[in-house]
């Protein structure tokens, strides 16, 4: 489950301040008017001012019981009720028809059917790029926003983030399978269960980052470009798959080992070491490219005494 605070579906803060309290919650007399006009109460009436200017702050309905108290004082105190007056229903009903009275007079539609197929349609539009189910819901709130209905509740994005976020990635992975040859995912595979001279498996030696380019290093550099080509164009199993996907699915397998990888399905574990073979063959790429705008690799060697470079302290050259 996603965290609400990651996202931007509104719901109150925990510190108020002075001033956003008067700028949010103060009632104006119109709506003071209002709202006494269509209650029967002191409860009532303080129920449907904290619902109004609730949905005017966030642009949905909270539970009474969440207004925090420093809210309800303050509009208490703002409309002059009782101490011990409470937002409090008797009957849902009448709560149901407070809420198509601010709706109403907000201008907002209440259509949950078509607030979650706008949010369906623009999470499996962006889902295609994007991986983080918190972008994925912000996405969805800013269409149902912009489409003037009322937000469903998190609970409602959140898990419809997470099912299409699903489905999507086992299209991709499924996907960059389909490009593989059979040869090359058994390659793949083999660097499970293949062991390197230090004991390790070859899905080790792919998790290493190229080294910088010194002369023992750019060896090296050369040695590991050509065993990573040897696995397979992996340009080609990337076809349409957007670089955030590429790189998430990279850093995915690159934060499991060899064991962890084996536990995914065929099609998925196929793809996430398909991403990470992509990811180091481009930072193979992009080294020995930093290695070539620098000159070609030289030895290294101890840099001359400062003496050798500009004379001695003393300004006189030394003494043979």
């Amino acid at each position: 489950m996603t965290s609400i605070e990651r996202t931007a579906y509104p719901r109150f803060k925990r510190l108020i301040t002075a001033h956003e309290l008067h700028l949010f919650f103060s009632p104006t007399r119109d709506e003071l008017e209002w709202a006494a006009a269509a209650t029967d109460g002191d409860e009532h009436l303080l129920a449907l001012l904290l619902m109004l200017k609730s949905y005017q702050r966030m642009g949905c309905f909270p539970v009474l019981e969440d207004v925090p108290e420093q809210v309800v004082e303050f509009v208490r105190r703002q409309v002059e009720l009782p101490e011990g007056a409470l937002p409090v229903y008797r009957a849902e009903r009448t709560a149901k028809h407070h809420r198509g009275l601010v709706r109403k007079r907000v201008g907002v539609a209440y259509d949950q059917a078509q607030a979650r197929r706008i949010a369906e349609e623009s999470i499996r539009k962006e889902a295609v790029a994007k991986n983080r189910p918190a972008d994925l819901i912000n996405i969805a709130l800013e269409k149902v926003v912009e489409a003037g209905l009322e937000l469903p509740g998190f609970s409602t994005f959140d898990k419809m983030a997470s099912k299409i976020r699903t489905e999507v990635n086992a299209s991709i992975c499924e996907g960059i399978h389909d490009r593989m040859s059979p040869l090359q995912r058994t390659e793949l595979l083999r660097l499970l269960e293949e062991r390197d001279n230090d004991g390790t498996t070859l899905f080790n030696r792919l998790k290493k980052p190229a080294k910088g380019p010194s002369w023992s290093h750019f060896k090296n550099l050369t040695k590991r470009m050509e065993w990573l080509d040897g696995l397979g164009d992996s340009a080609a199993w990337m076809d349409g798959v957007a670089a955030r996907k590429i790189t998430d699915f990279a850093g995915e397998a690159d934060a499991g080992d060899a064991p962890a990888i084996r536990d995914y399905t065929l099609v998925k574990r196929l793809a996430l070491i398909g991403c990470l073979v992509h990811k180091a063959r481009c930072g193979s790429v992009t080294t020995w490219r930093r290695c070539s705008a620098s000159g070609w690799p030289r030895k290294s060697r101890r840099p001359r005494p400062s003496w050798r470079r500009s004379g001695s302290p003393s300004g006189r050259s030394p003494r043979p």
